[in-house]
């Protein structure tokens, strides 16, 4: 056990290095966010405007925007563009040397990703939560919401990584991901809350997206996060909603790729 520890340790270090490398990517991410939460504000400020009142499905204009910059800089740390990378792989053959390393492919290639992820969290989203519930004064609770929040995080990125491996895997069959991925990405960032917040959907339809995976990846921990002393219900209703999910994709996204790489073909390397 210690010994894999030191190998999944090891490549988060090597992710680390090679993302402070890439310090411009970085600059431009986090740049493309502020023309993005720009644009944000001025709609969700005329959708208020227009609405004639300060409450529009339980959430005001400041707690929309709260929402949305949290969502946008969580976006930034959970997306890690896993199935670009799986599909490269196995386009131009790389795959092949990876399934030859002494780790399962589905470890490393998280593990490989884990530095980046560690860096965005630290780059991104904690000066973004540390400016918000600085200029928000209160909007944000500080108390045992923040541990909620912790654990529903990971279970988030375990999540959404599963979905993301599972996509990639198909790519064995499609040999091409790109419109399967766009259309990956449209879904979850609808369905997950990170470009609408899930109270604004219609009743029918967010009756539907409740019971969907998605909702976990961001909805989730925002919701536990920006609640003033949940109770004991709705922390473990959420919680064990997000676990339900974390294992039961990542058991699918194992036996998937288990099946599906019976199908690998050489195209390059």
């Amino acid at each position: 056990m210690k010994n894999k520890l030191k190998k999944y340790f090891a490549l988060t270090r090597l992710g680390i290095i090679e993302t402070l490398e890439w310090r411009l990517a970085l600059f431009v991410m986090i740049l493309g966010n502020l023309l993005y939460l720009t644009l944000i504000y001025f709609l969700w400020k005329a959708i208020f405007s227009s609405a004639g009142t300060d409450v529009v499905n339980g959430m005001t204009f400041e707690m929309t925007m709260v929402y949305l910059v949290l969502a946008t800089s969580l976006y930034g740390v959970v997306e890690l563009y896993i199935v670009w990378e799986i599909g490269r792989n196995i386009q131009n053959g790389k795959i092949v040397l990876d399934l030859l390393r002494p780790i399962k492919y589905k470890y490393y290639v998280f593990w490989e990703n884990s530095g980046v992820l560690a860096v965005n969290f630290l780059v991104t989203f904690i000066p973004t939560f540390v400016i918000v519930v600085i200029m928000t004064k209160g909007t944000i609770p500080l108390g045992w919401n923040l541990l909620y929040f912790i654990l529903a995080f990971v279970f988030s990125i375990i999540i959404n990584y599963n979905i993301d491996f599972i996509v990639g895997t198909i790519c064995l069959y499609t040999e091409s991901i790109w419109g399967i991925n766009i259309m990956k990405q449209m879904i979850v960032a609808l369905l997950s809350g990170a470009t609408i917040p899930l109270a604004f959907f219609p009743e029918k339809f967010g009756a539907v997206v409740k019971y969907l995976p998605f909702k976990a990846i961001y909805d989730t921990p925002l919701t536990l996060l920006m609640t003033r002393n949940p109770s004991w219900q709705t922390v473990i209703s959420k919680l064990g909603f997000s676990l339900f999910w974390m294992i039961a994709i990542s058991a699918f996204s194992g036996f998937f790729w288990r099946i599906s790489i019976k199908q690998i073909t050489v195209n390059g390397g």
